[in-house]
């Protein structure tokens, strides 16, 4: 019998919450099984565990939600890998040039901010030196 698994089982090992959990299954990034009086028990196979593995690989990548499904899904399917893979490789290099470009507004930030420290050290240091030639001069 192959593993399954509760919703609080994979929210606690991928430390989530379960209604985090619940969101990705409205997305369509899951599909549990239902059992229990009425379906309200939520029984995830062990494709839901990959499938939810590799959406937290996704997100940490900077992929949104829909573009993580549209991944997932492609290598659901059991054709050519070549299209699915070129997707993949399409969408990284759209979010590297993100990242890229978001690292270089926070490197001329950093230069900006250590100017202005420059600055202000130097003017500290002016005040400190007046103040220092006063009390001499008493």
């Amino acid at each position: 019998m192959a593993t399954t698994y509760s919703i609080s089982d994979l929210a606690r090992e991928f430390d989530l919450t379960t209604r985090a959990m619940r969101f990705y299954e409205d997305m369509g990034l899951l599909q549990p099984e239902r059992s229990g009086p009425g379906g309200r028990n939520r029984v995830y196979s062990g494709r839901d565990r990959t499938r939810l593995k590799l959406t937290l690989r996704a997100k940490r990548l900077g992929l949104s939600l829909t573009e993580a499904k549209e991944i997932i899904d492609m290598y659901d399917s059991p054709r050519d890998t070549g299209p699915q893979l070129q997707k993949f490789l399409d969408v990284l290099a759209q979010h590297r040039r993100q990242v890229e470009e978001q690292m270089a507004d926070l490197q001329a930030n950093l230069d900006e901010v250590k100017a202005h420290q420059r600055e202000a050290r130097a003017l500290l240091a002016k005040v400190a030196a007046k103040r220092g030639k006063k009390a001499h001069a008493a």
